[in-house]
C-alpha cells in the first residue's frame, strides 16, 4: 500500500484540472472549482481545531457539500465521521459522540435529527448558534465557508500527511447489532481507488454515478475513490439519495458510464415500468455486491451495461473477486488462505452439487468465512473487544457464512446468524432467498428463522412483492416444488407479506426487526399445514394463538 498516494495526493493532483469534475444540484463544476470549495472547507477546519481526535462529524445527504468537506478534510489529515441519517435520537448520538467528532456538518432538511441532541464533550448539545455546528445550506452556513475564499489548497494542505493518516470512520451498518466504527485510512482509500480504476480500465473520461449515501464504505470505496484515482467526474443523485423511478435519468443526463450499489438497488430498479429508452445512455459499468445473479442477468438484459457483483468487508479484511469463469450464483475467488471453518476451527469440507444445482452436503459444506494471514485491517475505533473477535491469529473473521466448491468458487450463504436448524439439519439462509426471488411476483425476499413448535425452528420468509402483483399460496407451493435446488428442509412454513421490508439506507434488509417481531404481525401471514400442500392465509385469531403457544 505504501506505493500508493494519499488521498490528500490525489485531491491535489486536481486542483488545476479544468475538466469536469462534478455534476451537482448547482450544476457542473471543473475539479479546479472542486478544489477551492474544498480549501475553503479545510481552512475552516483547521481554524476550529481543538486538542483531541482531529474528527468531524457529518449528518448529510449525496450532496455537493459533501464531496467538498471529503476533499477538504484529506488536505489537512482530518477524519470525517459519517452520521447515518436513518439512525435517530439516541442511537444517532451514541454514534457521534462514540467517534469524539469535534465539529459537526449538517443541512436543513436533516438538522431536526439531531437538534437538542449532546454529542460529546467537544460539540456539546446541538443548537442552530452552537459554533461547531455548521447547517451547510443555511445563510451561516454559506458565510461560514465563504470567510476562507481564496484559500489555496496547497498551501493549506498539511505536509505530516501520510499513508497511515486516518481518512474516515466508517459505521457498519448495524443490521446484527449495535453499529462499528471501521478506521479507514488514507493510504488504503487511495489503494482501493487506484486498484478499482485499473481493474475495470476506468479513466479521467469516466463519469461515475453515486446513488448510494457517502456515509456508507460502498460509497466511498467503490465510487468517490476510483473517481479520484483516474481523476473522472462524480454525478450525483437527484434529490440527494437512491431513487428507482430516477436512476435512468439521473445516469442519462449525467451521462454517467459508471455506477455503484450495494443492497438491492437493481431490483427496486427493475421493478419500475420498462422504457423503449431504457438503452439509451452512456453507462458502460455497474459494480456493487449483494445482488442477485436473477436481478444482475435482467438488469444486463434490459439496459445493456455490464454488472459486476464482488464481495468485500468494510473493515478491508477480505475481498472475493469474480473472474471469467466464475460460476452465476458464486462469488468468486479470494486470496491464498481464504478459508471456510466450521465450529471447532477446521476447515469445512468442499461443497458438493448434484446434477440439478443442489447443495446436498450444505450442513458440513458451510461455515465462517475467513481471511488467510495478510488481512488488510486496521481496526475499528476505541473497540478492543471488536477488534479481537475479528483477528485472530492474524486471520480477519468475516462474520459472514460461506461453503466453497472444488474449484475453489466461494458462495454466500448470509451473516454468521443466519444459521437456521430444521429437524436436525442446519442450513444458511441466503441460498433459500436467492431460490425465493426467481418466483415472478417476488421483488425481495428475507429469510430467518421463527421457534418452531416442537424443537429446533421454523423457516419464516418475508417477501415484498413487485409492484401489482397479488401472493396465490397454492401458485407459491407449485413453485417450490419445481426448484430443484430447493433443500428438502428449506422450504418457508411461514410467508409474511410486507407492504414494504424494513431496509438500511444502503437498502439491505433489517432482519434483526423481523426476527424480533417473528410471527407478532399485522401483515399478511401465510402457513400451509403440510409440507406439500397450499399455503393459507392465517387469522388474527390464530396468529395470536400461535404467538402464545411459542412464547409459553
Amino acid at each position: 500500500m505504501s506505493d500508493f498516494p494519499t488521498m490528500q495526493g490525489l485531491v491535489l493532483a486536481l486542483a488545476e484540472n479544468d475538466a469536469v469534475g462534478l455534476i451537482g444540484p448547482t450544476g457542473r463544476h471543473t475539479h479546479a472549482a472542486v478544489v477551492a470549495e474544498a480549501a475553503k472547507r479545510a481552512a475552516w477546519l483547521m481554524a476550529n481545531r481543538v486538542d483531541g481526535p482531529f474528527h468531524v462529524g457529518t449528518l448529510l445527504d449525496v450532496c455537493e457539500d459533501y464531496v467538498y468537506l471529503l476533499d477538504g478534510a484529506a488536505l489537512v489529515g482530518a477524519t470525517v465521521v459519517g452520521g447515518n441519517s436513518t439512525h435517530r435520537g439516541s442511537d444517532l448520538a451514541r454514534d457521534l459522540a462514540h467517534a469524539d467528532c469535534q465539529l459537526l456538518v449538517t443541512c436543513e432538511s436533516l438538522y431536526p435529527l439531531i437538534d437538542g441532541l449532546h454529542l460529546g464533550d467537544a460539540i456539546g448539545t446541538v443548537t442552530r448558534d452552537n459554533p461547531r455546528v455548521v447547517i451547510c445550506d443555511s445563510e451561516r452556513g454559506s458565510a461560514t465557508f465563504a470567510a476562507f475564499e481564496g484559500t489555496s489548497a496547497q498551501e493549506i494542505a498539511d505536509p505530516s500527511v501520510n499513508p497511515t493518516t486516518l481518512a474516515a470512520l466508517i459505521f457498519t451498518s448495524g443490521t446484527s447489532g449495535a453499529p462499528k466504527a471501521v478506521k479507514c485510512s488514507q493510504g488504503r482509500l487511495a489503494f482501493i481507488g487506484t486498484i478499482m480504476g485499473q481493474m475495470f480500465g476506468l479513466t479521467a473520461e469516466d463519469v461515475f454515478y453515486e446513488p448510494m449515501p457517502l456515509f456508507h464504505s460502498n460509497a466511498m470505496m467503490a465510487c468517490y475513490s476510483p473517481c479520484r484515482g483516474v481523476g473522472g467526474a462524480l454525478a450525483l443523485p437527484t434529490g440527494g439519495k437512491f431513487s428507482a423511478s430516477g436512476f435512468i435519468d439521473d445516469v442519462r443526463n449525467s451521462g454517467a458510464t459508471f455506477f455503484n450499489y450495494v443492497g438491492k438497488p437493481l431490483a427496486f430498479i427493475l421493478a419500475t415500468p420498462p422504457s423503449p429508452k431504457d438503452k439509451e445512455h452512456r453507462l458502460k459499468l455497474g459494480f456493487g455486491n449483494e445482488s442477485s445473479a436473477d436481478d444482475r442477468r435482467a438488469f444486463i438484459e434490459r439496459f445493456g451495461c455490464t454488472i459486476v457483483d464482488g464481495y468485500g468487508s468494510t473493515e478491508g479484511g477480505l475481498s472475493v473477486t469474480r473472474t471469467p469463469d466464475t460460476p452465476e450464483r458464486a462469488l468468486g475467488v479470494a486470496p491464498e488462505g481464504t478459508v471456510v471453518l466450521d465450529e471447532q476451527g477446521n476447515e469445512c469440507p468442499r461443497a458438493i452439487f448434484d446434477a440439478d444445482g443442489k447443495l446436498v452436503n450444505a450442513e458440513e459444506a458451510t461455515g465462517a468465512l475467513v481471511s488467510g494471514p495478510s488481512a488488510n485491517f486496521e481496526g475499528y475505533y476505541k473497540n478492543p473487544e471488536a477488534d479481537a473477535a475479528r483477528m485472530k491469529e492474524g486471520r480477519f473473521h468475516t462474520g459472514d457464512l460461506a461453503y466453497r466448491d472444488e474449484a475453489g468458487f466461494f458462495y454466500f450463504a448470509g451473516r454468521d446468524f443466519d444459521w437456521l436448524r430444521v429437524d436436525g439439519e442446519n442450513f444458511a439462509a441466503a441460498p433459500v432467498e436467492g431460490i425465493l426471488v426467481r418466483h415472478r411476483d417476488i421483488m425481495l425476499a428475507a429469510v430467518y428463522a421463527v421457534p418452531d413448535l416442537v424443537v429446533g425452528d421454523a423457516v419464516m420468509a418475508a417477501v415484498q412483492l413487485r409492484p401489482g402483483a397479488q401472493f396465490d399460496g397454492a401458485q407459491f407451493a407449485e413453485f417450490l416444488s419445481q426448484q430443484s435446488d430447493l433443500g428438502t428442509k428449506w422450504a418457508p412454513t411461514y410467508v409474511r407479506l410486507c407492504e414494504e421490508l424494513p431496509i438500511t439506507a444502503t437498502t439491505k434488509v433489517l432482519k434483526q426487526s423481523l426476527r424480533s417481531e417473528a410471527l407478532a404481525t399485522t401483515d399478511d401471514l401465510y402457513t400451509r399445514p403440510t409440507r406439500s400442500g397450499s399455503y393459507l392465509l392465517m387469522s388474527e385469531a390464530e396468529k395470536a394463538d400461535l404467538t402464545q403457544r411459542l412464547s409459553s
